[in-house]
């Protein structure tokens, strides 16, 4: 798969392309990547994703901005595993939030990358101001001779699949209701760095996760499973969170203690995949109270593996 970081000039062949966020990569999102991985098979182009790094709404507003679901780099992955030939990932800024609708089209869609067949989402908006629509596309579509398709809401289970209905069940615990949206488990994906080793200290040894961002959509403590040590998934307990008891203030951390694992791991990348939410993030008086916790943590996510294990 071919990354561009910036609208090419000229293009090099002619593509069939969606534009979007993609935050996610949920059930609806996967359905507009099979519409277009297909439509390209039809026509022997290549299917080509335009996404935007930052999201306009971190841009305009950080700290308003709804977290993330996947940084870049998981999306361009999952892009990878879903077939699409080229990703298009243009920087917004201030330069690009001022390009006009119609200028959209005729340098970037046109000249820059050839569109035959474009799908949008129901809601798609684009141009400065968000002045450009559907209506607008199509129009433009018939004068440069590419064709222009709207695709429908998706639904799973009788709710409307979307990024912002994943972020608040997340939020509020519910890791089966995020995961019907998503089609998978809600996971992580970071390399291990050098943490302050309080988990060895305390007698949990933890692997410290580096994320992308600082405002993950779900904090409490979970179990978990953890991709990229072993060929099986390994069983683990994990706490995200600012870690009230022995900081003040915090960025959110996300630890990592895998059952009974003594190997060494660190700098590598892991995919850490949210199960079962434990409890809440909570302040304790003291370390030993802490300890207590973690201990109580260690057997009730060991109790969520068994029970799991003895359904399947």
């Amino acid at each position: 798969m071919l990354v561009l970081r910036h609208p090419p000039a000229r293009a090099d062949m002619p593509v069939a392309l969606t534009i979007g966020n993609f935050d996610g990569l949920h059930l609806g999102h996967r359905a507009m990547l099979d519409r277009l991985t297909q439509a390209a098979r039809d026509r022997g182009i290549a299917s080509c994703v335009m996404t935007f790094e930052p999201h306009p709404r971190e841009f305009f507003a950080p700290d308003r901005a709804p977290s993330r679901l996947t940084s870049l780099r998981e999306k361009v992955e999952l892009l990878r595993t879903l077939g699409v030939d080229r990703v298009l990932v243009c920087r917004f800024d201030f330069d690009f939030a001022r390009i006009g609708a119609e200028e959209f089209v005729e340098r970037i869609l046109v000249r820059g990358l050839a569109a035959q067949w474009v799908l949008v989402g129901d809601d798609f908006r684009f141009g400065a101001r968000r002045a450009g629509d559907f209506d607008l596309l199509a129009r433009a579509g018939g004068v440069h001779g590419f064709e222009v398709l709207r695709m429908a809401s998706v639904s799973a289970d009788g709710v409307r699949v979307s990024s912002t209905t994943i972020r608040e069940r997340l939020a509020a615990g519910d890791l089966g209701g995020a995961e019907l949206l998503l089609g998978r488990p809600y996971s992580v994906t970071g390399r291990v760095v050098d943490g302050d080793k309080l988990g060895a200290r305390l007698g949990f040894p933890t692997a410290n996760v580096r994320m992308e961002h600082n405002r993950p959509p779900l904090m409490g403590i979970f179990a978990v499973d953890v991709l990229g040590i072993d060929e099986r998934p390994l069983p683990a307990v994990a706490s995200l969170g600012v870690r009230p008891t022995v900081k003040e203030e915090g960025a959110p951390v996300l630890e990592v203690h895998l059952f009974d694992f003594e190997r060494d791991i660190y700098r590598q990348r892991l995919q850490v995949r949210f199960l079962r939410k434990l409890r809440d993030e909570e302040k304790y008086a003291d370390l030993p109270t802490l300890i207590a916790a973690i201990a109580r943590d260690v057997e009730n996510a060991k109790k969520f593996f068994r029970s799991r294990d003895h359904q399947n």
